[in-house]
Parts: C-alpha cells; structure tokens; sequence
C-alpha cells in the first residue's frame, strides 16, 4: 500500500479527493490541514451494510515549516500545587518529559531524521459542559459521597473556553511541527442531556458568545447560593464544609460565573464523537419521553439535600444499573417533592434526543471552520446512527464510534450493525492507515443491554471491539476518553495486528487536559505515534480578586484540584502522558 505522502509535503501528486474539494470546500486559515467539503460530510445510509462506506472529501491546507516546539505543552510547563495540605494554591511547574514505548515494536537509531509526518490533530475529550442551576441534577449525592458535586462546576464554560484558546495558540505539532489537521472531541461534551448545554458547548467550539446561565437572568438560582453547609457557598458568611477545608469566600463569585463570556472558536475544522452525559439525562437514564422528567427539568422545583442514607441508595442503583429506564429515579423525585426549592423554570432545559443532537451538529449557527455537522450528516438523521467515518489525510482516515447503550447506564457497548459497518470501512480503506474514535474504552464497554429502538439487535462489548479493529492491520490507534484519566495500552494480536490505545484525562476534573496526537513514518519499518499533552491557555496562579473571564478559567482548575474526594491518579503515569508510541508497519 502507498502510505508515504507527509502533511506537509509538496503540491506533487495532488490528490484526487482535493480536487473534488477545491472549489466549494470553505475556506481556511493557512496551516489547518485537511478539511471536509460541506456536501460531502457523509456517514453510513444503511444499517445492513450493503452499501459502500462513503468517506468525506479533502484538500490540503498549504506547507507549513517544520519546526518542534515545546511552548504552551505540558513538556515546558505544568500546574504544580504549593504546599501540603488544606487548600492548596496552584503555581508553575517542571514539564513532563516525553517517554519512548517500545512495547509494540523497537524504535530504531536514526529515525528522527528520516520520519515524516503523516498526520496530526488534538483531541479533546470529556469537557463535560454543565448547567449548573438545572434541576435534574444530583448534588444531593454529596451527603453520601463528597466528589458528587464539584466546586468548580459553575465555570465549565469559561474552562471549555481557556481550552479552546490553547489549541488555537499551538504553532502546529509539537514533535514535527506540521499542520493540525483538525479537533476531535470524544464526548461527554454536555453533563446532563440539555438543551442549555449543547448550544453552549457548540457555541464554545464554533465561536460565540455564551451567556452559562438558565432560569433567571439576572441571577444565579444553585446550590451555592442556597445556605446549604455541604456545598461551597463563596459569597455568603456561612462556614461551609468546603472553606472548612481552606476554601476562599469571594464576592462576586456567583454574578461573574453567569456573566455573559466570548469563545473565539477552534481556528481548525473539528469532529464530535458523542458519549452518554451527551445521549442521556444524567448520563446513565434511558428515559427520553418521560414526561415527568422532562417536565421537572424545565419545571420550578429543584432538589437540594438529601439524607445520607438515602443518597446512598440512589448512587448504589445507579452504579448497579438496576434502574436503567430511571423509573425509580423518577419515583424517587416523587417522593422528595415537597422537600423541593422553588426556582425560575426555563423551556431551554430540556432534555434533547439524539435527532436533537445531530440537528444541532448540522445548524449553520455551528459551523465554525466545518465541516458542516462536524462529522455528522443527513444520512446519520435518516438512519438513526451517530458514527461515521473522515477522511484526515491522503493516506489516514478517522472513524468516530457510536459507543453508547441506548438501553441506559454509564458504561458502553456497540450494536451489530455499527460493528459490521466498521468492518465494511475498514476493509474498504485497507489501504489507508485508520484512527479509531470513541468515548468509551475498551474496559469500560460492558454493558449490553438491547437498544430499545432495535430490540433485536445484538450487541458487543469491548473485548468484542478489540478483536475486530486487531483484524485489521492498518488501525493504529484507539482514541477515547470517559475514564477522566491518562492511560495508554498496547494491543497485539495473535496474527501480527497491533495499535495502541490512548485514552486521554477530561477537562471537568483535574487536571483538565487536551492531546495533540502525531503519526509519522519513520522510514524505517516503523511508525511512530507522539501524544503530547496541554492544558488551558489560563494563567497557572489564580488571583481571588481576579473575576474576569481569564481569572475564572485559572480558578477552574485551581478548584478542580482541590475539590474534595477528587481522584489524584487522574494524570496517569509518565508512559501514559507524553510519549512516543512506536509500531510496526502493517
């Protein structure tokens, strides 16, 4: 197979797909890399598999120089806490070095001069955009388990937001220095399935203004400002459990985190990968249609506290998956309604479906720098499907998963149609490298409850999924998220296939990082992948009396850190943060 095309290469040889694109393909800004025509954003129109797998036209953005840096990544710098105890303040930190794995196959001396790269791009994963005033939310839980609810949740937005800005600034490939081909968000791009949430996220990453507050305009209707003792309340004189701990009290706190903030957009084209905070309220409750939930979503009352007890009996059904269908949950609410806080109802709450979703994708209002639907297209409307395959360079293509189980809880599955169909795609580019995209991870996708809308359907775990990408040799990476952490794992398989599986930490905990991700031919018998991982574009040191869009991105993280119950393995090992993962060409 002819697999030796560089990104940044000369105009020689022009592909055929970009002439195809050429003429109507938007325009882009110098360095971006490939983008997808708006005609040609296609996915698969069939569910039986009988049809060819369309992949979506390209063009080449033009040569940029090629030149490594290390500015603006976690190998120059990384948030660094001061102190040992209570509540720590963040500060400027030692990099992290980049570690060579030569798990799959040896690196070999030499190759630094030969390698040339063949494609690059940033995944984001995990941003987890929140609603934090909507009323089908379960901070109560925190009487039962303290990480329930985060006190940094109210300042999603302007996080997503610092993150964006961070990409924008990259000169390029850290390790290469070529062109970013493009963005991939591997879901849980919203908390809870709102409709509150998915114009913000889609606005964050297109460009926009973003006003991150529901019910009332004027003010901020929470947990925060409720007097409740378990939750931080950062502008009353309360001594809540959280300044216990070191907290700081800061007026204005609530007014600024509501205030109106501007996204610049990511200045590439960039995909969506969906996960199940985005396909489910709560992300565990397949109960699209229920009316009572829906109605208490956009509804006046909001649950605020609960017993202990009886939070954790409702986290335990929830980690058990035995309320899939969230008819206890809704039960449950029932019961509690006279407990209720009144706040301001507001219609934008509402759950949306996976039609909603995709729709969404599709607006004009989204576009950004493309492609039209960020990977989703009307074939995905008339199918009923959420994946679909791109492609990234003239000898690389991508295919974003579908891994949710619509039949409900957190963990994932893929149904048979989606797996023969990514047979299809596969088989079909053979001569093509693939990167694969999903939110769940092949040790989390364990639940396979049927899909209420194709009961029929059998569907596979994770194990099930390794064996068919294992098939084919030209996969050389899995990309997810869902876990919130830093973990890269080899594969290799009995009849020579490998690739590695790169799941990268969320940007809601800490410590909220993206990846750009790097394949290069070292011309020499091997490829070689580099993961290289950033942070936000916020300053590492917070100022308290700093409320301005910038200061309440650094105080996101700084939050993120302290937040009580908060995991600390989250960054994962050195092997697992910035790397160069090596493997034999298939």
């Amino acid at each position: 197979m002819s697999r030796t095309r560089s990104v940044a290469g000369s105009a020689h040889g022009v592909h055929r797909r970009s002439i195809l694109a050429a003429t109507s393909a938007v325009a882009l800004s110098a360095g971006v890399g490939y983008a997808l025509r708006p005609s040609d954003s296609q996915a698969a129109t069939t569910t039986h598999g009988t049809s060819e797998a369309p992949l979506a036209a390209s063009r080449k953005a033009p040569a940029a120089p090629l030149a490594p840096y290390t500015k603006g990544t976690t190998l120059a710098s990384v948030a660094t806490p001061r102190g040992s105890s209570g509540y720590r303040r963040l500060g400027d930190g030692p990099g992290w070095q980049r570690v060579v794995r030569s798990d799959l196959a040896a690196p070999k001396s030499g190759r630094t001069g030969r390698r040339t790269a063949l494609a690059a791009f940033v995944q984001l994963t995990d941003l987890h955009i929140i609603d934090a005033q909507h009323p089908l939310r379960l901070e109560y839980l925190r009487s039962a388990d303290v990480h329930a609810w985060r006190p940094h949740e109210a300042l999603t937005v302007q996080g997503a937001i610092a993150l964006v800005e961070r990409i924008n600034a990259l000169r390029g490939a850290p390790v290469t220095g070529a062109p970013l081909h493009f963005a991939m968000t591997t879901g849980d791009n919203c908390d809870n399935n709102s409709k509150t949430e998915l114009e913000w996220f889609l606005t964050v990453m297109s460009g926009g203004r973003v006003t991150p507050n529901s019910g009332d305009p004027r003010r901020y209707e929470g947990v925060q400002n409720s007097g409740l003792k378990q939750y931080w309340q950062p502008e009353a004189a309360v001594r809540d459990a959280d300044k216990q701990l070191g907290f700081p009290q800061l007026d204005g706190f609530l007014k600024a985190a509501i205030r109106e903030a501007r996204s610049p957009g990511l200045n590439l084209p960039w995909y969506s990968t969906v996960g199940n905070h985005d396909s489910m309220p709560l992300g565990c409750y397949a109960s699209h249609g229920d009316s009572y939930l829906t109605e208490l979503a956009i509804g006046g009352k909001k649950l605020m506290s609960l017993p202990a007890a009886e939070a954790q009996k409702l986290q335990a059904a929830i980690k058990n998956a035995t309320d899939c269908q969230g008819v206890g949950y809704a039960d449950f609410l029932k019961a509690h309604a006279r407990a209720m806080r009144s706040v301001t109802p507001d219609e934008k709450r509402a759950p949306f479906t996976p039609a909603d979703y995709l729709k969404a994708h599709l607006n004009p209002a989204y576009r950004g720098l493309g492609p039209v639907g960020h990977g989703y297209s009307s074939a995905n409307l008339d199918a009923g499907t959420q994946y679909y395959a791109f492609r990234i360079a003239d000898d690389v293509i991508g295919v974003s998963l579908d891994t949710t189980d619509p039949g409900g809880h957190y963990e994932g599955s893929i149904g048979a149609d989606q797996l023969r169909w990514l047979e299809r795609t596969l088989r079909e580019n053979k001569d093509s490298y693939a990167v694969v995209f999903s939110h769940h991870t092949s040790r989390t996708m364990t639940n396979t409850r049927p899909d209420p809308a194709r009961p029929n359907e059998r569907r596979y775990d994770g194990q099930r999924l390794l064996a068919v990408l294992g098939r084919h040799r030209n996969v050389l990476a899995w990309v997810n998220g869902h876990i919130h952490k830093n973990d890269i794992t080899p594969h290799a398989f009995a009849d020579g296939g490998s690739f590695w599986e790169i799941s990268t930490a969320s940007h809601v905990d800490y410590p909220q990082l993206a990846r750009v991700i790097e394949l290069v031919d070292n011309k020499d018998g091997t490829l070689s992948l580099f993961t290289t991982l950033v942070e936000s574009s916020a300053p590492h040191r917070t100022d308290f009396g700093d409320l301005s869009q910038t200061g309440l991105a650094a105080l996101y993280r700084e939050l993120s850190f302290n937040a009580p119950g908060a995991r600390t393995s989250l960054s994962g090992d050195a092997v697992d943060r910035n790397t160069e993962l090596v493997l034999k060409k298939g």
